[in-house]
């Protein structure tokens, strides 16, 4: 991935420099050049290109903001209501995340949502327990999990999914 960065910077300069030319303009000219080139050439490698990423990324913040508001929602709701009926529970989910930095991405973002808190994964780090404010159907609850965040955070850091 960074080479891909690298060549599309190289390119990009390349050109603005073959036009005599440094405006916005030729910048962005040059940028839209250097993605097909560099696209045509991975596409070629059979890699996945770069800016692949960057949009799963994009779409993971969105997804991950669109689930704060609803559970801030959710939880304000319950707090508001004359009588709190809720189940709370822990939930074990499992995962195919390997990485640290994939786990860490997945407690934080269920523990950054409201209703939600991470506890800790199981000792082969397969498993993560979670406490859930309103466990509900577990199924369902792991399910929505593993299709909305690690689905979404494999598309970031892995090269397939």
């Amino acid at each position: 991935m960074l080479f891909q960065i690298f060549m599309t910077i190289v390119i990009t300069v390349t050109w603005m420099l073959f036009q005599n030319s440094f405006t916005i303009v030729d910048l962005g000219l040059g940028y839209a050049v250097s993605i097909g080139i560099v696209f045509f050439f991975i596409s070629l490698k059979g890699e996945r290109f770069y800016l692949g990423r960057v949009w799963a990324a994009f779409v993971f913040i969105a997804v991950f903001l669109r689930e704060l508001v609803v559970a801030n929602l959710h939880v304000a709701k319950i707090v508001i209501s004359p009588k709190i009926d809720i189940e709370p529970g822990i939930i074990a989910i499992p995962t195919k995340l390997q990485s640290e930095t994939e786990k860490t991405l997945l407690a934080a973002s269920l523990t950054l949502t409201p209703g939600s808190l991470s506890m800790e994964f199981s000792e082969d780090g397969k498993t993560l327990f979670v406490h859930f404010l309103e466990a509900g159907d577990r199924e369902e609850r792991i399910r929505f999990i593993l299709d909305t965040f690690e689905k979404r955070i494999l598309e970031v850091t892995r090269d397939y999914v």
